[in-house]
């Protein structure tokens, strides 16, 4: 587990990468319940002015903080998470999508031993998530 002590602003805690495919994206359609059909159709995607089949965006925020919650081990110690929607993670037919996440301090409260994480969650070259921000207790 991290120290809070050991923290610096715009220090670099954790990154990962993680691969949507089609496949994951049927995956979590049935565990959330989301069967919109623009994400696992072209044709509806493309029919409402879409670039193609987009994933889930609670599926990006979901998988955006999971760095985070490796570095911390224990989910229990994130506090507070939001982001904003800025642009889609586009899932081919063949292959996947690749979303890259970097996770850096951005904020200590020494006080109360909590610190701001911001993420930057990236799919080719475009961030895809806004304000990304986990506050955690250390």
């Amino acid at each position: 587990m991290p120290r809070f002590e050991e923290l610096e602003v715009g220090q670099q805690v954790a990154a990962s990468e993680y691969k949507f495919s089609r496949d994951s994206l049927v995956r979590y359609a049935g565990a959330s319940g989301d069967f919109n059909t623009i994400h696992y159709r072209d044709d509806i995607a493309q029919a409402v002015g879409l670039p193609g089949v987009l994933a889930h965006g609670m599926l990006t925020m979901g998988v955006s903080v999971q760095p985070v919650v490796s570095w911390l081990g224990d989910a229990g110690k994130v506090i507070d998470y939001g982001v904003r929607f800025t642009k889609p993670v586009v899932v081919p037919a063949h292959g996947h999508a690749l979303v890259k996440v970097v996770a850096t301090v951005a904020q200590l409260d020494a006080e109360n031993r909590k610190a701001r994480i911001d993420l930057t969650t990236s799919f080719e070259e475009n961030n895809v998530l806004g304000k990304a921000q986990v506050w955690v207790q250390l």
